[in-house]
This record gives structure tokens, C-alpha cells and sequence, in this order.
């Protein structure tokens, strides 16, 4: 491997790295708020357990769009923000369903009815199966394209290995 694609491999470990915390902080504030909606439907309102984590997930998909985007993949291409918009609630609502599933599962499937068991099912196990699918697909399909960043490498990855380290020409001398 060249010294331009070890530099490149360790640039895009880094953005990956860096991706992956912004949308870990994004996803914190999203369970803050998820995770207060579902309390406040369950115990205030008195829904029942599936459908107040359905209206706090509903809740936190516009949250979560507008810091995934304006942070998180900020510097990904911005065109198209109808398909990028429209891919966004589709992956969340399939995150929607791991997430409540998990909630389904442990309420009707288990047995386990207790507000903490309802919050543990939701909330850690769900929540963990949820974000792993959601970061996958948002990466991969909704803030398609490279970053700015990236662009200008690959560009960099394309000269041949003989032109980096100085191939001699023979000389007229």
C-alpha cells in the first residue's frame, strides 16, 4: 500500500469515527426526548405501552432528522432533499418497528408488564437493535454521496503508485 492510501484508509477510519459520535450524540438526544414522550403518554395519558413508544418514536424522527442532517452529514451532498426527506421516515419507521418490536415482544410475547421492564425493552434493547439498523441505512441510503472531504481524496487515490514515488525518465544528456 502506498503512503497517499494508508493516509487515505486512516482520513476515512477517522471520518467514520467521527460519524459514528456525532450520530451517537444525535441518537442520545433523540432517546432523551423518546424516551420522556413515552413516559409522559404512558403515565399521563394512559396509553397503552406499544402505542406510546409509537408517538415517541414519531416525535424523535423529526429530531433526529434535523441533527443527522445539519451535523451529523453536514457535509454530505444536499441535493435531493425530497428523496433524502422521504428515505429518512422509511428507515425510521423500519428502526420504528425493531425498536417497538423489542417493546412487543418483552410486553405481550414475555409476560414482562412492569414500567421498568416496558423502559429496559424499549429503551436499551430495542433502542441498541434500532440505532445499529438506522446508522447502516442512513449512511448507506438517505446522506448518500461522499463527503466534501473525501472527494478531494479520491481524486488523490486515482495517481498510479509509480507517479507518487518518482519513476526516472531517461534524459537526453
Amino acid at each position: 500500500m502506498s503512503a497517499s492510501g494508508l493516509t487515505g484508509l486512516l482520513g476515512k477510519l477517522q471520518r467514520g469515527g467521527s460519524e459514528a459520535a456525532k450520530f451517537g450524540v444525535v441518537g442520545a438526544v433523540g432517546w432523551v426526548v423518546d424516551t420522556a414522550v413515552f413516559n409522559l403518554c404512558l403515565h399521563f395519558a394512559h396509553l397503552q405501552s406499544v402505542r406510546s413508544g409509537l408517538i415517541s418514536n414519531t416525535v424523535v424522527i423529526g429530531t433526529n432528522y434535523i441533527g443527522n442532517r445539519y451535523w451529523t452529514y453536514r457535509d454530505r451532498a444536499k441535493s435531493g432533499r425530497s428523496r433524502e426527506a422521504v428515505s429518512f421516515v422509511i428507515f425510521s419507521g423500519v428502526g420504528m418497528v425493531i425498536q417497538n418490536g423489542a417493546l412487543a415482544l418483552s410486553h405481550y410475547g414475555f409476560g414482562y408488564t412492569s414500567t421498568m421492564a416496558d423502559n429496559v425493552a424499549k429503551n436499551v434493547v430495542g433502542l441498541a437493535l434500532g440505532a445499529a439498523f438506522r446508522f447502516w441505512a442512513y449512511r448507506t441510503w438517505v446522506f448518500r454521496g461522499q463527503a466534501q472531504d473525501d472527494v478531494s481524496f479520491s481524486a488523490e487515490e486515482r495517481v498510479p503508485e509509480s507517479a507518487s514515488f518518482g519513476t526516472t525518465r531517461a534524459s537526453n544528456t
